[in-house]
């Protein structure tokens, strides 16, 4: 199938943390993916922030000759953490705003180590992708198996009967991140979104 920009992918939004973590992969890992991005020609679309892995990752992909778009509300921005030397860097009023922005600018979205910001802002796009409201590919930079914990909570969402496995199966997993490329590139959104599924399940489908 070629590379992601034959499934018109020119731009995929990241989450990740303001803060570098405990262990050096995170952010070896950010800067991997910040280069990788610029060599396939495909738009980083980020916090806009300058420190942490968001920082690394916003730099590798500059320095690769890269875009990237920065979405930061200006009350971050007046305390100093927005990445000035970006592509473009809007400027809005909250954080409702910046990520519907982010969303309307991407066409996929990735999860990188990070905490309640990123966890927060991927569930959203995600819940969205259930609802069907989008059809665009999500999925988790599993760095050191960050996110294992996390994959076994949904597992047992699943095994409680609160998800579809299909609706699980949304969530792309990889360690590295040209795995998780390839694996948006092959990403084909499900059928029903989860309001077709409820109604299903409860026998209100007309």
């Amino acid at each position: 199938m070629g590379d992601l920009r034959e499934r018109h992918i020119k731009r995929i939004c990241i989450f990740c943390g303001s803060s570098l973590g405990v262990k050096k992969e995170y952010a070896h890992s950010a800067i991997e993916l910040g280069r990788i991005l610029a060599q396939k020609k495909i738009a980083l679309v980020y916090g806009g922030g300058r420190v942490g892995i968001m920082g690394q990752l916003a730099k590798a992909c500059l320095e690769a000759g890269g875009e990237v778009i920065g979405v930061i509300p200006k009350q971050l921005y007046k305390m100093g953490l927005g990445y000035t030397k970006l592509t473009r860097l809007h400027l809005v009023n909250s954080m409702h705003e910046r990520k519907a922005m982010m969303s309307d600018l991407s066409d996929g979205f990735i999860a990188l180590p990070g905490g309640l910001g990123t966890i927060e802002e991927f569930f959203e796009a995600l819940t969205w992708a259930q609802l069907g409201i989008h059809r665009k590919p999500c999925g988790l930079l599993n760095t050191a198996g960050y996110y294992d914990k996390l994959m076994e909570f949904i597992g047992n969402a699943v095994k409680q009967e609160f998800l579809e496995k299909e609706h699980k199966d949304m969530i792309l997993v990889s360690e590295k991140p040209i795995d998780l490329m390839a694996k948006f590139r092959a990403y084909r959104a499900p059928k029903a979104s989860k309001v077709i599924w409820v109604l299903e399940k409860t026998g209100n489908l007309v």
